[in-house]
């Protein structure tokens, strides 16, 4: 059972989604952006920890490679597309289509580069990472919404949002540039 716990978190990333869709629009405003927020982190730690207990306990296994990056743009794209419904405009609206556009691209590379038998190619470097560490703190803020303390949470995970999307273009070229050579 416990040699199961690394899938089972990835698993509650997708279940969360549900919850994370219910909760922004059941609960009033500004308490539905703040809980949502809260879900949201849960997820991302659960990211992190399905693959450290993965790595850690050595169980880790196909399907997990498999569906634990399923579960990341899921959620991401549940919260993103929350997000811009919430407050639209063309630069959140814009930065949420380069974003998903994104992984999508990149899940299909990714599955073309295995069936060629060049996967290696197209491993994740620390542009990938340090967007994806921009990408979740910016979704965490955008969520929550409320000032702390006089900061401007909004304001600033709408920059990182941005900030994200262009380290998404970045990462995206690179992942092309590996496969074309790669290939």
């Amino acid at each position: 059972m416990i040699r199961e716990l690394p899938n089972w978190l990835t698993w509650s990333r997708i279940v969360m989604i549900p919850l994370l869709i219910v909760v922004f629009y059941a609960l009033p405003m500004p308490t539905a952006g703040i809980v949502a927020a809260i879900v949201f982190a849960l997820a991302a730690i659960t990211d992190w920890a399905d693959g450290y207990l993965a790595r850690r306990w050595q169980v880790t296994s196909r399907f997990g490679a498999f569906l634990d990056p399923v579960a990341d743009k899921l959620i991401v794209a549940a919260a993103l597309v929350l997000v811009v419904d919430h407050n639209p405009g063309v630069g959140l609206a814009l930065a949420a289509v380069v974003i998903i556009g994104r992984e999508i691209a990149i899940s299909a590379l990714r599955e073309w580069m295995a069936e060629v038998g060049a996967s290696a190619k197209v491993a994740v470097s620390w542009v990938g990472k340090f967007k994806t560490t921009a990408q979740m703190v910016a979704i965490f803020l955008l969520l929550w919404a409320e000032p702390v303390a006089g900061l401007p949470i909004f304001a600033i995970g709408e920059w990182l949002l941005y900030l994200a999307a262009i380290l998404t273009l970045v990462s995206m070229v690179q992942y092309m540039l590996a496969a074309a050579r790669g290939q």
